[in-house]
């Protein structure tokens, strides 16, 4: 089974943040970064990867998304400051 990711991008620490998920999150950091669609992310300027995690498949991936989009913020920053407390943008961690 494919792996499948979820993630948030940011503009800036403490800044808005976005919730999504990807089968490519190499590429869909990059689309972020790049502005590559018309979307929340290009209009509030979220390019920075400040956290993802995999799951195991679409379904898995789907049903986290959902959860963490319904998630106060408190707790969205809380999961990025354990595991990122710097806030750096993880796109340079995840191409190499």
């Amino acid at each position: 089974m494919k792996d499948h990711y979820v993630y948030i991008v940011t503009n800036k620490t403490n800044g808005t943040l976005y919730v999504g998920m990807t089968e490519n999150l190499v590429k869909r950091a990059w689309e972020h970064k790049n502005e590559a669609a018309d979307s929340f992310t290009k209009k509030y300027k979220c390019k920075k990867l400040v956290y993802f995690e995999a799951a195991s498949g679409y379904e898995s991936a789907l049903r986290r998304e959902k959860t963490m989009k319904k998630w106060p913020r408190k707790w969205k920053l809380k999961v990025i400051n354990e595991l990122n407390p710097a806030w750096d943008d993880l796109y340079d961690s995840i191409t190499q």
